[in-house]
């Protein structure tokens, strides 16, 4: 089989990358920028703009099938790089896809396209979407979902039919994690990170090879007349986690304390939208320190149910929080010399 890999340097592409090569299908990266790990693994790399439909289309161009995994995260209240990677960026990977007779996409989503502002427990699918957002993230997340199972089923040049599915993974973590964990750690050498609410909230997470088989389990699955077919799906190691308690193992791991400082909810809630008009005010383009939508993630509780991944896909997760922790432990140490 012949996959394209959009984000293919990212955190979670490249677990994906290297697991298609072990299987021996040949593997292309839509990507920014070139990164010699992928070269080393016999991997062509197409440069290119989720923005530009034009290299949308010379990426998917002689492929069966699309990991989308490519995405603008984070809380900037710059809305444009939002719009034009997640929105306009799907919608140029659907159309160069269906013009390419690519079959099947499986669709890297986030379990915020259900999060309206309050605590999420146990929640299933079927909860659908809110009608409003505290960030330009889940927004813009849930309308490019939208557009990807609404594909489902468009017609193909030669008869078939498109077959496209999305994958909601919570909080990635692992070895080679370039963005949560080294954040976290930066914050609390800096004296920066600070428990919000009462460090009670209980939250999903995932293990980033357990990620990656998730993915590649979906599209084996992505068939005509299955389940998988235009649905979408929570992913987790189902056993959540306190939040600050988490974190603080992870401290640990690199000879920092647990986190002493806080902040309540109600406080972090008011300095987010104090941050949020002065940032907007002065027009300053770097992320605020603390936004609605952060103060939210930090201080809820967000778990959610994934029998229906279990059930469609046979997704369950072979790394245990332990066993990640235990080989998280070992990268960090081995990265920061402790």
């Amino acid at each position: 089989m012949r996959y394209l890999v959009t984000g293919a340097t990212g955190f979670l592409g490249q677990h994906i990358v290297e697991r298609l090569v072990a299987g021996g299908h040949t593997v292309r990266g839509f990507c920014r920028h070139e990164l010699p790990e992928l070269k080393q693994l016999g991997v062509e790399v197409v440069l290119g703009d989720l923005r530009s439909a034009e290299d949308c289309l010379r990426a998917c161009r002689g492929v069966d099938a699309v990991f989308h995994t490519a995405a603008q995260t984070g809380i900037s209240l710059r809305k444009r790089p939002f719009y034009e990677v997640n929105v306009d960026g799907t919608r140029h990977i659907l159309e160069a896809a269906i013009a390419s007779g690519v079959r099947r996409i499986v669709y890297t989503g986030s379990p915020s396209v259900a999060d309206a502002g309050r605590p999420l427990e146990g929640v299933a699918e079927s909860a659908g979407y809110p009608e409003t957002y505290l960030a330009d993230y889940p927004k813009t997340k849930a309308i490019a979902e939208k557009m990807v199972l609404r594909a489902n089923g468009t017609a193909l040049p030669g008869g078939k039919t498109l077959l496209t599915c999305s994958l909601r993974p919570r909080l990635i973590w692992g070895p080679r994690d370039r963005n949560l964990i080294p954040r976290i750690i930066e914050r609390a050498r800096t004296g920066h990170l600070r428990r919000v609410g009462d460090g009670s909230n209980r939250l999903d997470t995932i293990y980033v090879e357990n990620a990656a088989d998730a993915h590649l389990m979906a599209m084996e699955a992505l068939v005509d007349g299955s389940a998988v077919a235009g649905s979408a799906y929570f992913l987790s190691q189902g056993d959540p986690v306190n939040c600050w308690e988490f974190i603080d193992r992870v401290l640990a791991m690199v000879g920092l304390g647990p986190v002493r400082k806080s902040i309540s909810f109600k406080n972090a809630w008011r300095l987010g939208m104090l941050c949020e008009w002065g940032y907007r005010l002065l027009r300053i383009q770097r992320e605020p320190p603390m936004t609605r939508f952060l103060a939210t993630q930090l201080a809820f509780s967000y778990w959610f149910k994934t029998d229906r991944a279990r059930r469609d896909f046979g997704f369950v997760p072979a790394i245990s929080n332990e066993e990640g922790l235990r080989r998280l432990q070992t990268y960090l140490r081995s990265v920061y010399k402790c």
